[in-house]
């Protein structure tokens, strides 16, 4: 990191980068656009917010995943109607999503994705790779991902990583292990058992027919995990809430179901990524690069003037 200046109190930041491009895609007017024609609105407030964010929070490490998988993701093959209900990005989008992994590779985060594994499985291993790189730290670095997707917290294993979403350092939300207790009623390491009974609408996961939120979570405070609760899935009629007579008999019918909307939900934490040592370490932005970049989106000068600022703080 030579030649950056960054925050030691800063945590290792993995940006679920999908998430803030949409926020922007679907927010704000299509004001500018590229010398091909296409609405880059999208691009100009992820860029906005990704020099923000470096310039304030200064991440001495950080990395970017993206979604290239929405067709060929190894889950489509295990389930074919999994996120079905997903239009496929056109042209015009595809372009701007391509952009904002372009604008972030010349801002000098690392960006991986993956035609194979979706972004949150790129941010597992991600998190995995760290976390193993770190085990025999006396003081574990905390690793927080950048995102509003809630199931990502079945990732939150450690005590001082956390879900951030953020947007600017007066508009942010943590969620550690406690807060998605909180959100779900079940820990972080029971969240894949949780959405596997309970599916996924978003995502078009089933889960297993009646089973809500307050059942999955009556019975995983019960059991502990699926497993555990097969092992005594007998004594599941004579649990005090309303449907557990009847509930043991409904996880045995549909067992494959479970264990296929399990399978989906799980993020895989060892997808393979060529990681060394270097793989998170930002670098210096390339100004050249970036001022191409803006005359080719058709951004203005307030942008360049963000920009100036980051370099102002390196």
């Amino acid at each position: 990191m030579s030649g950056i200046t960054f925050n030691a109190q800063t945590p290792i930041c993995l940006l679920d980068a999908s998430i803030y491009i949409f926020r922007y895609y679907f927010s704000l007017p299509d004001n500018w656009f590229s010398d091909e024609g296409y609405p880059s609105a999208a691009v100009h407030g992820y860029s906005q917010f990704l020099l923000n964010f470096l310039r304030t929070q200064k991440p001495a490490k950080m990395a970017a995943c993206f979604d290239e998988s929405l067709s060929s993701c190894f889950r489509n093959e295990i389930y074919p109607d999994y996120k079905s209900s997903r239009e496929l990005p056109d042209e015009a989008l595809a372009f701007q999503l391509n952009a904002c992994r372009e604008v972030t590779e010349i801002l000098g985060v690392p960006s991986y994705s993956s035609s194979v594994y979706e972004a949150d499985d790129l941010l597992g291993s991600l998190l995995t790779h760290l976390q193993a790189s770190d085990e025999h730290n006396s003081d574990p670095s905390a690793i927080a991902i950048l995102t509003r997707d809630k199931d990502l917290g079945q990732l939150i294993l450690r005590e001082q990583d956390f879900l951030w979403d953020y947007v600017t350092p007066v508009k942010q939300e943590r969620m550690a292990r406690a807060d998605i207790h909180q959100k779900f009623g079940v820990w972080p390491e029971q969240l894949v058992d949780y959405l596997g009974l309970v599916g996924d609408a978003v995502d078009d996961i089933p889960g297993v027919p009646g089973v809500g939120a307050k059942t999955a979570q009556a019975l995983l405070q019960w059991g502990g995990d699926i497993e555990n609760i097969f092992g005594q899935i007998d004594a599941i009629e004579k649990l005090p809430f309303r449907g557990a007579k009847t509930l043991g008999q409904k996880l045995e019918d549909n067992l494959e179901l479970l264990v296929m909307s399990r399978s989906l939900a799980q993020i895989i934490t060892d997808a393979d990524m060529g990681l060394d040592d270097n793989s998170l370490t930002r670098k210096r932005p390339d100004a050249e690069a970036f001022d191409d970049f803006c005359r080719r989106m058709g951004f203005g000068a307030p942008i360049g003037k963000s920009f100036n600022l980051l370099m102002e703080h390196l």
